[in-house]
């Protein structure tokens, strides 16, 4: 048991390690980049940081893919709701990161795009 509590509060802490991955992208320029660009890029990283929204729909996630493991687990020949939980919350939440990654990486693409920095990717 307390492996499982273990396996689940090491999993919630990767995750909230994860939560500012994609903010802090630096992305590749065509060109040199002006005297403003990391001003600019310091800007939008912080804008990039500070949309928390992209956190709650991860933690959505985890819950829902908790739900769904522990369907899944239950309904298993073994019976372990429990396990299927924990597999969920990984699984969830992982993707959940994973997205709310990739929507602030373009944020901050967007952003200096915005402000005239020539911006491939």
């Amino acid at each position: 048991m307390k492996a499982r509590i273990f396996g689940v509060l090491s999993a919630g802490a990767l995750l909230a390690a994860c939560s500012d991955t994609g903010a802090g992208y630096t992305p590749v320029l065509d060109g040199a980049p002006t005297a403003a660009f990391q001003s600019d890029l310091s800007s939008c990283q912080t804008l990039a940081r500070d949309q928390r929204q992209f956190d709650q729909e991860t933690a959505g996630a985890a819950i829902l893919g908790a739900g769904a493991g522990a369907l899944l687990g239950a309904a298993d020949d073994d019976g372990s709701a429990l396990g299927g939980a924990i597999a969920g919350v990984l699984a969830g939440g992982v993707a959940g990161a994973t997205n709310a990654a990739d929507r602030r990486k373009a944020i901050v693409i967007e952003c200096l795009r915005g402000r005239g920095h020539h911006v491939v990717g």
